[in-house]
């Protein structure tokens, strides 16, 4: 596994709490619901990419297709 994707993560979810608690803080808590929300996809993108390349390297180490 790649430590970028790792750094990419966490970086994601630093940015995304940093801008969460400056919404809260000025009363826009739906719009930190929504940017909350926006990270989550985006994090899910990332792991979804990585278990696609899961699948394709099972896929060719036991001679499917």
């Amino acid at each position: 596994m790649d430590v970028s994707v790792l750094f990419k993560l966490a970086g994601l979810g630093l940015l995304t709490s940093m801008v969460n608690v400056i919404l809260k803080k000025s009363d826009k808590d739906e719009i930190a619901t929504v940017v909350s929300l926006a990270a989550l996809v985006l994090a899910l993108l990332v792991v979804l990419d990585m278990i696609a390349g899961l699948f394709d390297n099972v896929r060719s180490v036991f001679g499917l297709y």
